[in-house]
């Protein structure tokens, strides 16, 4: 089969990413260009990259929408509190003044506590109550959801 000789000019960067995936597939570097013109040359090759577009634009509206939704959470969660903390709370008498700041510093310190440890255990308290309000409604874990988008990217 007679082929047609090109001479090409590609940035430096993209020679050396050129050099080294031809010697890890151990093909040479004509072949992969001609598989790169091909497939961006295929008919179908469009269909198949807006394919793979539209599932990363649902997968990324999915995410967004889970974060809207835990904002809100978040949101609702303060303003709930900030009002419940202004209307329960009353006034300190100026001598317990300073053993209330101090039980404050106390309260806080456990709180940070408390927060680190959820933290490092890597669960959501978003989460959780969206659990616990509607258990079938819990959107697949984010760890699965790329390890299916990963997948899906390779067949």
């Amino acid at each position: 089969m007679k082929r047609a000789r090109l001479n090409i000019f590609i940035e430096p960067e993209h020679a050396k990413r050129l050099e080294r995936l031809a010697a890890h597939k151990d093909v040479s570097k004509s072949a992969v260009i001609a598989a790169a013109l091909a497939s961006f040359l295929s008919p179908d090759g469009a269909d198949q990259r807006e394919a793979a577009i539209t599932k990363r634009l649902d997968r990324l509206s999915r995410q967004f929408e889970r974060l809207e939704r835990d904002q809100n959470v978040l949101i609702e969660t303060l303003a709930l509190y900030v009002r419940y903390f202004l209307t329960v709370s009353i006034p300190v008498p100026e001598g317990q003044q300073e053993a209330a700041r101090a039980q404050g510093r106390a309260r806080f310190a456990q709180f940070i506590e408390q927060l680190g440890r959820h933290i490092q255990r890597g669960r959501s308290l978003v989460r959780e109550v969206h659990e616990d309000i509607a258990p079938e409604s819990v959107p697949v874990q984010a760890g699965q959801e790329d390890r299916e988008e990963a997948h899906d990217t390779a067949a």
